[in-house]
């Protein structure tokens, strides 16, 4: 019963998730999505688009890896992406996420801290593939939203191209598809 308190204690935390807004807008909406619903978002994209990895993936995996993966940011927050690769938000999320697996068993804590570091290092099929998915909500709110983040936060069509090339690591034909979205949004001026 111990460890069944622990997961509901755990379980209880991470609705903190709900309350951590990011820097895009879903589509169509005109208020910030939060991280819960990101994570809700991503593994769908990434149950629609197994089928289109360039190597075999275990979506399994795949789908725990993105379920578990912004739960740092419940103390370290959101931030956007272009911006996140620094030393001190790693640091951040690093201990944010370990203080929130440690509220449940040792087993169930290590087993899912251990997807969570594979998911930084992104250097296995798995592990690329949810990367690259968690990249593709944000482009399309970008891209059905007239660039409105992008904008907000000075982001150029270079960094944009260049953080998220990296999708065809894991999706040549899922980065071919979003590559010509992106030059459609530099002709229509909302990436520049």
């Amino acid at each position: 019963m111990k460890e069944i308190e622990k997961i509901f204690n755990f379980i209880v935390e991470i609705e903190k998730l709900k309350n951590v807004h990011r820097k895009t807008k879903p589509v169509g909406l005109e208020r910030f999505e939060n991280s819960a619903e990101h994570s809700w978002h991503v593994c769908l994209c990434a149950l629609m688009f197994k089928d289109y990895a360039n190597e075999n993936i275990n979506i399994n995996r795949v789908i725990k890896m993105l379920l578990i993966h912004d739960l740092g940011e419940i103390d370290a927050g959101d931030t956007i992406i272009y911006k996140s690769e620094t030393p001190e938000v790693k640091e951040a999320e690093t201990k944010g996420v370990k203080r929130v697996f440690a509220l449940l068993p040792a087993e169930i804590k290590d087993e899912y801290l251990a997807l969570w570091y594979e998911f930084e290092a992104g250097e296995t099929p798995d592990s690329k593939y949810a990367k690259a998915i968690d990249r593709i909500p944000p482009l399309l709110h970008n891209i059905h939203g007239n660039g409105h983040s992008w904008n907000t936060h000075n982001i150029t069509k270079e960094k944009v191209f260049s953080v998220n090339s990296k999708i065809k690591e894991a999706s040549a034909s899922i980065w071919q598809s979003i590559e010509a979205k992106l030059n459609e949004a530099i002709s229509k001026g909302d990436l520049k």
